[in-house]
């Protein structure tokens, strides 16, 4: 697994630990891995390519019957759940090291479990990270060395900046009277959900969304 993703705890821990290792065979990067809910938990799996490219909805296809396999032969949830895979989209989170140094330049916003000087919400450009710190430019002009271990949550915000550089990597269209900064294609699906039961029977449907999912009703055999 990710030594970078080592600070997740309990059952999140456990299944990054089950699928990091399929999914790198199969070319991919496991950037985060939630568990929501309790009665029918939902697992999100959220995934890249291994070169920081986006995915789209055959790569979710693909690794959703690839985490569902193994969720079924390792067991971490008895009884229903649901599988929710999608790309990091463009505004995506920060969970890794590698993020923070491959986002440097770009504008973020992050929040702290433990006050840092007094705070614990920042915004700024990213820095980079190393020695297990992420370092932000805030808005004074100082800088701040964030202790990844113990960020809540950190994002990427959305700039045309972003956009661009995003723009790369993903398929693209131009505005003609906006030629000069690159769209994302809005007919480009990138998140796709799959709803399962114990033994992961798959059901779902795909839509575009900046990194938002389409909540649908799932089928369940009985």
């Amino acid at each position: 697994m990710d030594t970078d993703l080592l600070q997740l705890t309990g059952l999140e821990a456990r299944i990054a630990a089950m699928v990091a290792p399929p999914l790198a065979d199969m070319g991919y990067e496991l950037v985060r891995v939630s568990v929501l809910g309790r009665d029918t938990p939902t697992i999100q799996i959220m995934a890249d390519r291994a070169d920081g490219s986006l995915i789209g909805v055959a790569d979710c296809e693909s690794i959703s019957h690839a985490v569902g396999a193994v969720l079924d032969v390792d067991d971490p949830i008895p009884g229903a759940w649901n599988l929710e895979v999608s790309s990091a989209g463009i505004d995506r989170p920060l969970t890794r090291e590698k993020d923070w140094n491959r986002f440097s330049g770009h504008l973020a916003r992050a929040e702290t479990n433990m006050p840092i000087d007094g705070r614990k919400r920042f915004a700024g450009i990213v820095l980079g990270a190393a020695d297990g710190h992420g370092r932000l430019r805030v808005e004074d002009g100082s800088e701040v060395a964030l202790p990844l271990a113990d960020i809540r949550k950190a994002r990427l915000v959305l700039t045309d900046a972003l956009i661009a550089a995003s723009a790369q990597m993903a398929g693209v269209v131009h505005d003609e009277d906006e030629a000069a900064v690159p769209k994302l294609d809005p007919e480009k699906p990138v998140t796709r959900q799959a709803d399962g039961r114990q033994k992961g029977a798959k059901v779902g449907g795909a839509k575009v969304g900046g990194g938002k999912t389409a909540k649908k009703p799932g089928r369940k055999t009985h």
